[in-house]
């Protein structure tokens, strides 16, 4: 085993084969009888547990209105039955776990409102900040059926995964060399996976070393001015690949050893060394320090880096009752905020959004359609914080066609400008997402809500009822896409109880085919 800092963590040194340590810890982290490593606190297996039930219930409802990406490789999935293989989302069907896992993570991903990471450690100057979600719990999964695991080793293999793909986005900032971030979940799924199934250290080692070098995406998926099932699918496309590499290596090919100290893998061809990997890695073991425990929610269909403005808006809503009669009573508004949000959900080429994808990446938008729904409230507005999120909660409806090209929302978009705060704004993230908004009204009054760092779902956020908020949008989504969520959340819930039989039904029910999206 790599060397121990302390007993709580792991850590890969950057002269070291940072691969094979990866694989290494996921082998011992998965080990029922390793009493050292895989030792999470129950709080950490909590939020795991959120942050499943949010992805799944985000997935379910994707499927229900018929998006289309997740459509598309749910069928594909399906062509590919296989009798040592796992269900996808709303079926007892096997198929090829690739495909399995291809399909759910798509689904899961589809509306961009699970859980996100900003990869930031402070304490140990691990400040890269490169974006991250919470796509890839249907590798833990669909791992553990396929091992006859129970579902506290899923929860585990969950955990696994957050804290991988986590730490690596605190020491490489993939984002500012034009790679996509998933690129660190695909490296995190080929490491459970294999650990999961019984795979060496070293295979492990081989299907990071080919998925690095065969599959780098890059973001060239996020860029232009209308948005495509590219974006929302690249998760689950490259974990896919992931898993094949990671088949292919315990079917003994060998792929690249040693990737991170590579000189011509993307690690030191972007930030060049003498020899060793650009950075070292530290991996908790036990204890309350995971990764996900700094990992944010988000609470409603909204780009994460959105968060700090609606939390502004909120704001000067409670604390001016009765202000916003109208959309005609709003002269301007001006967002100030800092990069990247300034340079992605800023950018001017979506102040004019087409497609669903583009809408939840505009800031403009997203921030128009709060204003709209609040101001349809007429005067029934909610009164404290935890409330109006509630009411206000942006639902995929929000980004239906006709709410794309409603006139009011449009006419409140033209209102926007949006402003970069420079460095006193730039250097408050990642630690936070810093924002403010000044709202004019048309008599000349100003409504300033001065700098938001940790709007509620944040992960410094201590204020806000997150569980409270948190079971509004498992309702809501979940009713999308059954007949009563109330009986899928309580399976999703009871996952730490399951046994392998109860595992590997967990996907059994019936998704209702609502359609309407695409």
């Amino acid at each position: 085993m790599t060397t121990s800092i302390k007993s709580e963590a792991t850590e890969l040194l950057r002269n070291s084969n940072q691969a094979l340590g990866i694989g290494e810890y996921a082998v011992a982290f998965l080990d029922p009888q390793n009493q050292d490593v895989g030792q999470p606190d129950q709080a950490v297996l909590d939020r795991t547990m959120l942050f499943f039930t949010d992805s799944i219930l985000c997935g379910l409802s994707a499927l229900a209105l018929g998006t289309n990406a997740p459509r598309v490789l749910r069928e594909e999935a399906m062509a590919y039955p296989s009798t040592n293989g796992v269900p996808v989302l709303g079926s007892t069907d096997p198929v090829a776990p690739e495909k399995a896992i291809l399909a759910n993570c798509s689904a899961v991903r589809e509306w961009d409102s699970n859980g996100t990471n900003f990869g930031f450690r402070p304490e140990l100057g691990h400040t890269a900040g490169e974006f991250g979600h919470n796509d890839f719990y249907s590798v833990a999964i669909a791992a553990a059926q396929l091992a006859g695991r129970s579902g506290t080793d899923a929860l585990l293999g969950m955990v696994l995964i957050d804290e991988i793909r986590g730490r690596l986005a605190e020491v490489f900032s993939l984002k500012t060399y034009k790679i996509d971030h998933v690129v660190h979940g695909a490296i995190a799924s080929a490491a459970v996976y294999g650990a999961m199934l019984g795979a060496t250290p070293q295979q492990i080692e081989s299907a990071i070393g080919m998925s690095v070098a065969h599959f780098i995406p890059w973001r060239a998926i996020r860029a232009g001015k209308q948005l495509s099932d590219s974006k929302g699918a690249s998760a689950a496309i490259s974990t896919e690949v992931a898993i094949v590499s990671m088949q292919r290596s315990m079917r003994g090919f060998v792929g690249p050893r040693d990737i991170f100290r590579n000189p011509e893998a993307i690690w030191r061809q972007f930030e060049p060394t003498d020899g060793d990997a650009p950075f070292d890695l530290i991996l908790s073991n036990q204890g309350p320090d995971f990764a996900v425990m700094g990992m944010h929610f988000k609470l409603g269909l909204y780009e994460h880096q959105s968060a700090g403005a609606l939390q502004g808006i909120i704001n000067l809503l409670l604390e001016n009752p009765g202000k916003l009669k109208s959309a005609s009573s709003i002269k301007s508004i001006t967002v100030t905020a800092y990069e990247p949000a300034f340079g992605i959900i800023g950018d001017p080429a979506k102040r004019d959004p087409e497609t669903r994808q583009s809408a939840d990446h505009s800031m403009v938008f997203i921030l128009s359609r709060l204003l709209r729904k609040a101001i349809h409230q007429g005067g029934a507005l909610a009164e404290d914080n935890d409330a109006i999120w509630k009411q206000l909660m942006l639902m995929p409806e929000d980004y239906s066609d006709e709410a794309l090209f409603d006139e009011e929302t449009r006419g409140l978009m033209e209102l926007i400008e949006f402003k970069h705060g420079g460095a006193d704004y730039d250097s408050r993230y990642p630690d936070g997402i810093p924002t403010s908004i000044i709202l004019t009204l048309t008599d000349g009054t100003q409504l300033d809500s001065g700098m938001v760092m940790y709007p509620s779902g944040h992960a410094r956020n201590k204020t806000a009822d997150l569980a409270g908020i948190l079971d509004t949008k498992f309702q809501r989504m979940g009713d999308l896409a059954l007949e009563g969520a109330g009986p899928i959340i309580a399976r999703i819930n009871d996952l730490p109880r399951m046994d392998t039989t109860s595992l590997r039904s967990i996907w059994d029910f019936d998704i209702k085919e609502v359609g309407g999206f695409s």
